[in-house]
Parts: structure tokens; C-alpha cells; sequence
């Protein structure tokens, strides 16, 4: 039963409906794993174990009497606590926030409810998603489950390490630079950041003009079957797309053939990769060709990014330090406090400059998206950082370690999977990561797909 923790959520939709495995033994066999590996890992926030074996003997009697919800119906996931689970606090990784529990459910946790998906508890995220190492001041160092002498990334730090960790199949991250993509390279999974407005959001954070939420997974299957039901209308968010039309991620499925494919080595300036990076990306190359696509290198012709996203970045975070009355500021993160002091206001004019070029910077990715169909380059600089290490020039470490692949999706706000390819010789995860144009997501999970296929990279870490 040790095993079921660690099977893909379309695995377990199979054997649920054949009768030879049950959502309670699945759900139980999550819990014990959780409690085995947590003093290592510490990748929960919470634990509903009462919850979810609650949720699991509902799913249970649906499943005897033939009529589940959906085929996730008693899949167990998670949920990042940058999101609100109801009956439960949302504390964001702060010392500074409200204990007390949330009443409502956020969009994605409705999404997945509905779908009788079992949620198991809350995953730990950097202090208010604001870094990509693995660590906040009220929860500690998550680790990285392949080596725990690393991190796993972040912001959402929790959820990849229990995704690679078999803490069940499904995880609840988001993004609003990186922090889906950059776990899930370095925790050697699947992360998709969607399209924006793709799947709703309530409430809005820090970086509401640029975040999403997504799914984060061992599989691209399962992330397909996870963005799905996520992608629900829900009037909360003044963003949120409407329904999507039936059928709408079907393209996934039906490979690269004749798609052309953009490798990219410039994004408005030159982002670092080391050698293991460029050929992950060589290796994902050889994979689409070989399934048919055309793939050349390309330049999308951008503005700055980096320049842009700093100034994004810097703002919020110095926006959000600034709503805490100044004995509440000592409970946060000090190098965040730091950062934010450091950060000079920003006049409406320079605002309003930023803004104009983040539009550019979308209108050309959209006008290179009319040549090429996918886009495909690093996901991260370099294999996952050491665990413990001392954050001392955050404002660099954002372009050069953490986030130079990945924040120039967020400003144009399109579709981007990360995806693994493989360990290097030292046993660390690497992948690539491939974006597509805004809303076609399933572009984006095609070729991902494509690329899980002929790397067949291992996806669980062998902690036992």
C-alpha cells in the first residue's frame, strides 16, 4: 500500500473505477508517507488527516455506486498556503499573518473540489512567494527531496518537493516569476504556469498583475487533468476567463508534427546557463524533431526584461512590506525587509513607462508567436542551490540564479511548462522549459508531453 502514495493520478482514476484500489487505502497510504518523510522534508504546512479520509470515504461510496464526480474524483492533492483552504489559516509563510482559519475556498481549491478531489493539507511556500529559495521565518527550510542538502525551489517550495516526494500526485502551486517552474526543475517534475486568467484567483496577492496558479505534478497527463478542472469561471477574479470550451486542452495528446519551434537564447537580454542547461535544452530539441516539429533558433526581439521584472518585483515587494505597521515588519523575512528598503518609490511617470514596455514586451511575443508555435529554452540557470546558504544580493540572485528563464512569461502573461529531461551526474533534476502563445495552453503541454516521452526522466525521488 506504501506504493499508492506514488501513483499518477490517471493510474488511480483506473483503478478506482476497476475496484482494485480505494480512495481511503490511497489517501491513508499519502497520510503515512507525509508522516514518514515531513521531519526530513517539512514540506506541509498543514495535514487534514481527518479531513481528508472524510473526503476520501465520500469518494469512496461515489466510486461503489458509479457515479464519480470526475476521473480525479479521490485523487489526493494539496493545496500552497499563498491560497486559502477553508477551515484552515492561510499564513503565506509569515509570522505576520492572521492565524485564524479562512471561511472560503480560493477559485482553484472550488475547481478541485468539485472534481472530488481530496486535499490533504497546505504546502509551505517562501515568505509571501517572494524568493526561490526553499525557506520562510515561520515554517524553516523545506528540502529538496532528490537532496536534501538542497532546496527545492520556490516560492512554492512545498508543493514541489511533495510532488517529487510521492506525497500523492496533485499539487496546487503558483507563479508569478518562477515559483511553479523553478521547483519543478529543480525538484524534477512537472509545473505549469497557464495562461493568464486561465485558472481564477482570490485572493489577490502581491503580484496580481503578473501571478496565476497551476498545477504541479510527476506527469504532463496529470497536469493536463488537474488545469482542467482548475480552469473554472469564478466571478471573485476580475481577471478569470470565462468557461473554456469543451474539448478545449484536447491538443495535448496529438503531438508536435509540423509545429515550429523557437529555441531561445535571448529574452531582451543574454539570462546565465551552465552547460547542463544548454543541453537539456539540445536533448528536448533532438525529442521534437523527432516527433516532427521544425525546430530553429530564433530571437523574440524583446525590451529588457530583466530590467522590467526588477522593477515589477521591486515595487510589490516594497508595496507589501509597507502595509505592515513597523512592529510587525520585525517578524518578517529580514533579507524581504531589506530589499524592500532598499527599493526607491517609484514616481507615476516611471509606472507608467514600466507598464508601457510590459505591454511591449507581450505584443512581441505575441507577433513572434505568429511564426513560431512554441518557444523553447532553460527553465533555470543551473541545478537546485544548497538548502542552508545565506540570501545576500536577492535583487541579483533574481536574473542570475533563480528566475532569468522564467519572469519574461509572466510580464507576457502566455502559457509555459516546465519539464524534465533528466539527473545530472550528480543525481540533480534537470529540465527545460517550453511556452507557447497566450491561451494555447495545450500547445505548450503538446510539446511538453513530447519531451516527458523520449527523456522518460525519473520523477520520484528514491527516498524509500
Amino acid at each position: 500500500m506504501s506504493d499508492a502514495a506514488t501513483l499518477s493520478a490517471a493510474d488511480l482514476a483506473s483503478r478506482y473505477a476497476r475496484g482494485t484500489l480505494s480512495p481511503r487505502e490511497v489517501t491513508r497510504a499519502c497520510l503515512d508517507r507525509i508522516a514518514r518523510l515531513e521531519p526530513v522534508l517539512n514540506a506541509m504546512a498543514v495535514v487534514d488527516a481527518e479531513g481528508a479520509m472524510g473526503a476520501a470515504a465520500e469518494s469512496e461510496r461515489r466510486w461503489w455506486a458509479g457515479r464519480p464526480l470526475s476521473p480525479l474524483d479521490g485523487v489526493p492533492a494539496t493545496v500552497k498556503d499563498l491560497l486559502n483552504l477553508a477551515g484552515h489559516p492561510t499564513r503565506r509563510g509569515s509570522r505576520a499573518t492572521d492565524p485564524q482559519p479562512v471561511a472560503d475556498d480560493s477559485p482553484a481549491v472550488v475547481g478541485l473540489k468539485a472534481a472530488g478531489v481530496v486535499i490533504l493539507g497546505k504546502t509551505t511556500t517562501t515568505e509571501f512567494g517572494w524568493k526561490s529559495p526553499g525557506d520562510c521565518p515561520l515554517h524553516g527550510i523545506t528540502r529538496n527531496p532528490w537532496n536534501t542538502r538542497l532546496t527545492p525551489g520556490g516560492s512554492s517550495s512545498g508543493a514541489g518537493a511533495a510532488a517529487a516526494a510521492g506525497y500523492g500526485p496533485l499539487h496546487i502551486g503558483t507563479d508569478a516569476g518562477g515559483s511553479i517552474r523553478i521547483p519543478a526543475s529543480w525538484c524534477g517534475i512537472v509545473g505549469v504556469k497557464p495562461s493568464f486568467g486561465r485558472v481564477p484567483q482570490w485572493p489577490l496577492g502581491a503580484f496580481a498583475q503578473v501571478a496565476v496558479a497551476g498545477p504541479m505534478t510527476r506527469t504532463v497527463e496529470d497536469a493536463a487533468l488537474m488545469l482542467a478542472v482548475m480552469s473554472r469561471f469564478d466571478w471573485r477574479d476580475p481577471f478569470c476567463l470565462p468557461d473554456p470550451v469543451p474539448g478545449w486542452l484536447d491538443r495535448w495528446q496529438n503531438g508536435v508534427a509540423g509545429l515550429q519551434v523557437a529555441v531561445v537564447r535571448r529574452l531582451g537580454f543574454h539570462p546565465p546557463a551552465d552547460e547542463g542547461a544548454l543541453a537539456a535544452v539540445e536533448r528536448a530539441a533532438r525529442a521534437l524533431e523527432d516527433a516532427g516539429a521544425i525546430v530553429t533558433e530564433a530571437d523574440p526581439s524583446l525590451p529588457d526584461t530583466r530590467a522590467l521584472f526588477t522593477a515589477v518585483w521591486g515595487q510589490a515587494l516594497k508595496r507589501l512590506v509597507d502595509s505592515f505597521p513597523e512592529e510587525k515588519r520585525a517578524l518578517l523575512d529580514p533579507p524581504l525587509v531589506a530589499m524592500a528598503q532598499r527599493t526607491e518609490p517609484m514616481d507615476a511617470e516611471s509606472f507608467l513607462a514600466v507598464q508601457a514596455a510590459v505591454i511591449e514586451t507581450a505584443h512581441a511575443m505575441a507577433a513572434f508567436h505568429r511564426r513560431y508555435d512554441l518557444v523553447l529554452c532553460p527553465a533555470v540557470p543551473e541545478p537546485a542551490l544548497p538548502a542552508d546558504a545565506t540570501l545576500i544580493a536577492p535583487e541579483e540572485d533574481l536574473w542570475q540564479r533563480w528566475a532569468p528563464w522564467t519572469f519574461t512569461f509572466n510580464l507576457s502573461r502566455q502559457p509555459a511548462v516546465a519539464v524534465p529531461v533528466g539527473l545530472d551526474a550528480a543525481g540533480r533534476p534537470r529540465g527545460v522549459q517550453v511556452a507557447a502563445a497566450l491561451y494555447r495552453d495545450d500547445l505548450a503541454l503538446a510539446a511538453a508531453r513530447v519531451i516527458e516521452q523520449a527523456c522518460a526522466a525519473p520523477t520520484l525521488a528514491p527516498l524509500g
